[in-house]
């Protein structure tokens, strides 16, 4: 065992007395040493709670045979950091979580993990120090919110924020803002619809990284802690057979994982995760994989901010495997590949059934014949760009618009708010990505006001930024390169007309070669936004977005 470098014979007597120092006894301490790697804080309502699962993990790890350790991971909360300068930590703290993680594991010597995330950055950035370290691990989410009621109808952060938009354009009062506010986030989860966060926690699921369920059952439900016990007796059977992250996380398994996603209609930050996680594992996703994948993979499901259903349906619908099994029933999945099960997907699978045609679509029925994701290819995004073609109205699909261009978000907002945006116009925000922001910021606060604003049919959106799980509408991200490395999205001008083809995977600038060039003589990139402290190391080591926005 790996924890026998700091608990097994006479040199490492002053190791063990300081295992009793914190309270250990001496079987514990020679038994498997797992760590419990828990995000838990009281500022980010989807890991309040994570906590109690914690307790019932090292609950699952006794009774199973093993040493439980907590210890804690950082976390950024997506939704209070939204619009504001707070924004630039969130994807940049992926990466502090994977060192934080690779550090306590390492200098610990523990022999397996078990991870309890629960929202956006915090999900891969444990799986990818899992994968950094590559000793037996299983993912244990919090799981989902429960779905708000506001008018007897279910609602969800997303529409919390395009109430915004509606009460910047009078479409609604103070009073029905502060009875939205007060009602759209009932319970301890992360946010109820198909957001980055539920994106992640179903995607490792179809990675094969987490137990059935991992990614759909409430948060409040009984049932989230029963399987947090089971997570905690099922890391010592990885351990005593051996299973590490890598044996899991193949190239079929992404491919999977892209599958699933496509299915699902998952978070366009599934396209920068992904590949990351890829790379952890020795692997090389490229964007072009996601349109091949999409192209043949239809579009099962159509939660918020797509639809009008929430995980707590997708659950009840059979959750994650019974997408999975419509899926593998028609080849679209690899189905002989270990998971943490210690069984094969198939097995994992065998027997799931899509108890609700609604909310999961059979195959001969789906919302539409291609995936959720489509990555654009073109003049002004030559290594690519992502839209959630699952949530964009089909009028958006093909169209032709024209620049607005901002430097920044909050150029962008003021402008949206302030009634200067109309109709046939796409709000261009520059100087986002991961360099240039520094730290890629979300941009769910603009798109949420075209939406609440009513424009989200008539007004698109293009960014080297990024997007939150919770936009929807002709929201074009991760343009790369980005404005900041020189990218021809930073040459665009007020009046260019941009022509978007999300059915073909095109997007592209009439505007010629001749005059990019002359453009790029009297291009002048504004000095970085960030001067000191570890963003600033952050911009400087951060690769771009098709590659997961990687450091190297």
């Amino acid at each position: 065992m790996i924890s026998e470098r700091v608990t097994t014979g006479p040199e490492r007597a002053p190791h063990r007395s300081l295992f009793y120092a914190a309270g250990f006894t001496e079987k514990e301490i020679h038994r498997p040493l797992v760590g419990v790697v828990s995000a838990y804080s009281e500022i980010i309502p989807g890991h309040t709670h994570l906590d109690k699962l914690a307790e019932a993990v090292k609950y699952g790890v006794y009774a199973a045979g093993g040493t439980p350790v907590i210890v804690p991971s950082i976390g950024v909360c997506d939704g209070i950091v939204m619009g504001h300068a707070g924004m630039r930590y969130s994807l940049a703290s992926r990466e502090l979580i994977a060192d934080s993680l690779e550090t306590l594991a390492a200098a610990h010597c523990f022999d397996g993990l078990v991870l309890i995330p629960n929202c956006d950055k915090i999900v891969p950035g444990m799986v990818m120090g899992a994968l950094r370290l590559n000793i037996p691990a299983i993912v244990l989410s919090g799981g989902p919110m429960l779905a708000g009621h506001v008018h007897g109808k279910k609602t969800s952060l997303s529409q919390m924020f395009e109430a915004v938009g509606a009460y910047k354009a009078g479409i609604i009062d103070e009073k029905e803002l502060q009875a939205r506010e007060k009602s759209c986030c009932p319970s301890c989860g992360s946010c109820s619809g198909m957001f980055t966060a539920n994106s992640m926690n179903c995607l490792c699921e179809a990675l094969g990284l987490a137990l059935p369920g991992n990614g759909t059952i409430p948060a409040p439900l009984s049932a989230r802690t029963q399987l947090a016990k089971e997570a905690g007796a099922q890391v010592m059977e990885l351990i005593r057979r051996n299973i590490k992250p890598r044996d899991i996380v193949t190239m079929d398994a992404l491919k999977n994982a892209i599958t699933v996603d496509m299915a699902l209609g998952c978070s366009t930050n599934s396209a920068l995760h992904l590949p990351a996680i890829a790379h952890e594992a020795g692997l090389k996703l490229d964007l072009t994989l996601f349109n091949e994948i999409s192209e043949k993979t239809p579009n099962l499901c159509h939660l918020a901010p797509a639809g009008e259903t929430f995980m707590e349906e997708l659950n009840e619908a059979g959750g994650v495997p019974a997408v999975m099994n419509e899926l593998a029933q028609a080849g679209y999945l690899k189905t002989d590949l270990l998971t943490v099960t210690g069984k094969t997907v198939a097995e994992n699978i065998s027997g799931a059934m899509n108890l609700n045609t609604d909310i999961i679509r059979p195959l001969e029925q789906p919302f539409s014949k291609t995936g959720g994701l489509a990555f654009l290819f073109g003049n002004i995004a030559q290594k690519g760009c992502v839209v959630k073609r699952s949530a964009v109205a089909p009028e958006m699909l093909v169209h032709s618009c024209r620049a607005r261009v901002f430097y920044g978000e909050e150029e962008a907002v003021k402008a949206i708010y302030g009634g200067k945006i109309e109709a046939g116009d796409i709000v261009v925000i520059l100087y986002e990505g991961p360099k240039g922001g520094p730290g890629m910021r979300e941009m769910l606060v603009p798109t949420s006001a075209l939406n609440g604003m009513q424009l989200d049919k008539d007004v698109a959106l293009l960014t080297d930024g990024r997007f939150s799980g919770a936009s929807r509408g002709a929201a074009i991200g991760h343009v790369s390169p980005e404005a900041a490395a020189g990218g021809e999205i930073g040459l665009l001008r007020d009046g260019d007309i941009i022509d978007i083809d999300m059915v073909h995977y095109r997007i592209h600038a009439r505007v010629s070669d001749a005059e990019f060039a002359a453009r790029r003589k009297e291009q002048v990139i504004p000095e970085p936004k960030v001067t000191r402290g570890w963003l600033e190391r952050y911009s400087r080591l951060v690769s771009s977005a098709d590659e997961g926005a990687i450091l190297k």
